[in-house]
């Protein structure tokens, strides 16, 4: 296992070395620069000279390997727009992020699995055609959607929570956060929750239909007992791989919400980059959630080897 993790991570390595290239390399290629957006009105040669401040006006691969050297010393680079190190930006908006993933996956798994194993057990009944109903509204309807929905009823009409941000100005309790936490972790978690209760569903009709089940059952053992001892433990094998893979995702792809409830998150900062053309913050954002994509997968593929004595790692 120890060997396996050590090649894991050196592959991480060279993976994220390629992800920065790319990265670079693309936005570099767009359109425009961050000093058309400073001063739009200012003429070619001033546009020029504010390059040559940034050091925009070198070749690529020079820009890039000033970059790389800075990164090694642990040096991210300025954010063009804010003028905060690109570290201390991210510093400050990644627990943000970190705790929206968390709570959407919590919220997630807390649904789906259970979902996912009552349509199995109910295969075909009503039960079943509800939670199908339920998992194809939550993977087929728009987040940004469902989040105005959201808060038009919960926030406008009903005035029950919060519409946007993360805290009240004035107020540091935990309730507070929660009630701020609620409505995004719900749009999050309500697409996740509803892939979750699939492959559950999915890995339970197959497991159930295995032979040492009916084994067990023709043994007297109780339904119960059968279904959670015997039946989920082997089902949750394909479901790993499914959190697995949704928790970076989560993180990654949180932008759309974070915009609509102005949660102070990363993928807000991400999306501002973007459109402000700040370089350094976009290779920043880019270079930390492909971390921690790389790493959530070999965390899953370490669990996998726990759950499943079967499963070994050369």
């Amino acid at each position: 296992m120890g060997r396996y993790i050590a090649r894991r991570l050196a592959q991480t390595v060279v993976l994220l070395w390629l992800v920065t290239i790319m990265t670079f390399s693309l936005i570099l290629a767009a359109p425009g620069g961050p000093a058309v957006l400073f001063e739009p009105g200012i003429t070619v040669e001033q546009m020029e000279q504010m390059r040559q401040a940034m050091g925009l006006d070198q070749p690529i691969h020079v820009q890039y390997l000033r970059w790389l050297k800075n990164l090694l010393r642990g040096d991210m680079g300025t954010s063009y727009t804010l003028g905060m190190p690109v570290s201390e930006l991210i510093a400050t908006r990644l627990p943000a992020t970190m705790l929206l993933s968390v709570a959407a996956l919590g919220f997630a798994i807390c649904l789906g699995i259970p979902l996912g194993v009552i349509a199995a057990v109910n295969r075909g009944g009503i039960v079943d055609n509800l939670v199908t109903l339920v998992s194809f509204f939550g993977i087929s309807v728009p987040v940004f959607w469902y989040g105005l929905m959201l808060i038009i009823f919960f926030s406008v009409n009903l005035q029950w929570l919060p519409a946007g941000g993360m805290i009240t100005v004035g107020e540091s309790s935990l309730f507070d956060l929660l009630a701020h936490l609620i409505l995004p972790a719900v749009v999050i978690g309500t697409v996740n929750m509803a892939q979750i209760t699939r492959y559950t569903r999915s890995a339970m009709i197959d497991v159930l239909n295995a032979d040492y089940i009916r084994t067990a059952r023709a043994k007297g053992l109780g339904e119960a007992w059968v279904l959670f001892k015997h039946a989920l433990r082997n089902g949750m094998i394909p479901v790993i791989t499914v959190i697995g893979l949704l928790l970076p995702r989560i993180a990654a792809g949180a932008a759309v919400t974070e915009q609509v409830f102005a949660w102070p998150g990363m993928g807000q900062l991400a999306v501002r980059a973007a459109f402000q053309r700040d370089y350094p913050t976009i290779m920043g954002v880019t270079l930390v959630v492909s971390a921690v994509v790389v790493l959530s997968n070999l965390l899953t593929d370490i669990v996998y080897a726990y759950i499943d004595p079967r499963i070994r790692f050369e």
